[in-house]
């Protein structure tokens, strides 16, 4: 991680207000495809990483039983807990944690996260998805910056001062590591994709042997 947790929660703090309206084509139609693959079922809890505002976890709400969204930043969720509030959306909640230390120990079937994996180092991202995979989620779904060809830090979705984006090669590696099959790679920027990752009960008991 090239900056602190503390410097990416002050730095994502000042965003909040106006984050929305900032993003990319690219970023919506990234988000648009993590919510389509997520597909959450009546019964089931979905735990949304780096919530931020909300964007990924309102959007599943209407389908799931329940949403649990984590963030570093105390701004970003108070949007997020603003618009569904607004939206009338009671089976939300949000509280501050992390991709390796998520501060939620109770079921989940589906995690999502968008756009901030890229934060973490290569080492750390692996670390993230062997405790997310701990959680025993079925379906992990993740967009992000990714690279699909050479690294380009002229292109807008890559900013060396404070993003480490992995390749698809790397994080699709630490997914199998951490007992995941990749089952959907969809590429929608030569620096923006969405990763769709599961495990089977089977794959979920012989991990907890």
């Amino acid at each position: 991680m090239k900056r602190t947790l503390e410097e990416h929660a002050a730095r994502f703090d000042e965003k909040a207000g106006e984050y929305d309206d900032s993003k990319s084509e690219e970023y919506h139609a990234c988000a648009n495809l993590v919510v389509e693959h997520a597909a959450p079922g009546e019964d089931d809890v979905v735990l949304d990483l780096a919530t931020g505002t909300g964007a990924i976890a309102l959007a599943l709400a209407p389908d799931a039983k329940r949403v649990v969204g984590r963030d570093i930043s105390e701004e970003m969720m108070a949007e997020a807990t603003r618009k569904a509030d607004e939206a009338g959306l009671e089976n939300l909640a949000f509280d501050h944690g992390t991709f390796r230390d998520p501060a939620y120990d109770g079921p989940v079937d589906v995690v999502t996260s968008n756009f901030a994996l890229h934060h973490l180092s290569d080492e750390e991202k692996r670390e993230a998805i062997a405790v997310i995979a701990d959680l025993e989620p079925r379906r992990f779904v993740l967009g992000d910056v990714m690279f699909f060809g050479e690294p380009d830090p002229d292109e807008p979705f890559y900013s060396p001062e404070v993003d480490d984006p992995a390749t698809v090669g790397v994080l699709a590696d630490a997914f199998t590591d951490a007992g995941f099959s990749l089952t959907a790679v969809e590429r929608v920027h030569d620096q923006v994709g969405v990763l769709v990752a599961e495990r089977g009960p089977t794959d979920v008991d012989a991990a907890a042997e």
